[in-house]
């Protein structure tokens, strides 16, 4: 869309007819793509991003680069949540060509492909599956019963995915107005899938607000997982029966995340760590290789002790 018709719709004000593809965080945006400002405490973020435009308070407003136009507004992302729904692809396509099943491969009853879609070779899709548009799957892949794989997700070679697990369903992002009520945030991005990943049963993996949910290559899943919007696992993380990620956490390599252990969102988990069952991660870890537990969180060592002293108050 021209940037002009944007703001029109959204009615703000602006003559620029700049074709925008898109929106995206300040720091990803290309001088194609929309972004917003909301926190002040990101505002070193607005000085180097690359966007055409940006949703900014007024009071902010000078402090956007000289190649950025800024679109003043009260509230710069409930904003950002109207202008999501001008860039949200259709549900379901009605036009484009049949998915494309290649050699070897077994589709069984009652499965739908999407239009324009990709299955490689020697792969098993099992009853109750939906497959959606745009969707790519690799080479020897395995996709068990009642699996839902939502438009534009990829999914690599080698993969394994358990009953009922459901991947590129929308993340939980809403904006209110000052009335309270809620608008949602539509999640114009997509999941991607590695090499070499197993997925178990009734996982939720949820598409990003922008680019991409990316589990990398040799990734662990157990049961009933939920990996929330813009989260990002490095090569071999393993996470446990309950566990659950908030949105844009990042866990670089071989993390170990046991039982219902949990994040706060937009942290990160250096290479290496361990988190004991039922911890929660409130903050970011950035020494690797340590063993962590409880809630707060203690080196694993501490918490040990701790429940010692603990355990000898009672007697």
């Amino acid at each position: 869309m021209k940037l002009n018709e944007i703001a029109k719709a959204l009615n703000l004000e602006c003559e620029s007819e700049v074709e925008i593809s898109g929106l995206n965080s300040l720091l990803d945006s290309n001088e194609n793509e929309l972004s917003f400002l909301e926190n002040k405490k990101y505002a070193h973020d607005l000085e180097k991003t690359k966007a055409a435009a940006v949703f900014v308070k007024k009071e902010v407003a000078l402090k956007v680069p000289e190649n950025c136009i800024a679109l003043i507004c009260d509230e710069p992302y409930l904003t950002l949540a109207y202008a999501s729904k001008l860039f949200a692809p259709k549900l379901i396509e009605t036009k484009g060509s049949d998915c494309i099943v290649k050699d070897n491969t077994i589709i069984m009853d009652n499965v739908h492909l999407g239009k324009n879609s990709t299955i490689g070779e020697n792969c098993t899709i099992m009853s109750g599956v939906f497959i959606g548009d745009n969707v790519q799957i690799g080479d020897n892949t395995v996709i068990y019963p009642n699996v839902s794989i939502y438009r534009d997700c990829k999914v690599g070679n080698n993969c394994i995915i358990h009953a009922g697990t459901v991947i590129g369903s929308d993340g939980f992002g809403f904006a209110h107005t000052k009335d309270g009520k809620y608008i949602k945030i539509y999640q114009n991005g997509n999941v991607v899938i590695g090499n070499d990943v197993e997925i178990g049963a009734n996982c939720s993996i949820d598409r990003a607000v922008f680019k991409s949910t990316i589990l990398s290559d040799r990734v662990r899943l157990d049961n009933l997982i939920h990996i929330a919007h813009n989260c990002k696992l490095g090569e071999g993380c393993i996470l446990t029966g309950q566990v659950g990620l908030s949105g844009s956490t990042t866990l670089h390599e071989y993390v170990i995340m046991g039982g219902q252990s949990a994040t706060a969102g937009h942290l990160e988990i250096a290479a290496f760590t361990t988190i004991a069952a039922r911890g929660g991660v409130t903050k970011s870890i950035t020494t690797p290789k340590k063993q962590w537990a409880g809630f707060p969180l203690f080196e694993h060592r501490q918490w040990l002790k701790l429940q010692g002293k603990i355990a000898k108050l009672l007697k």
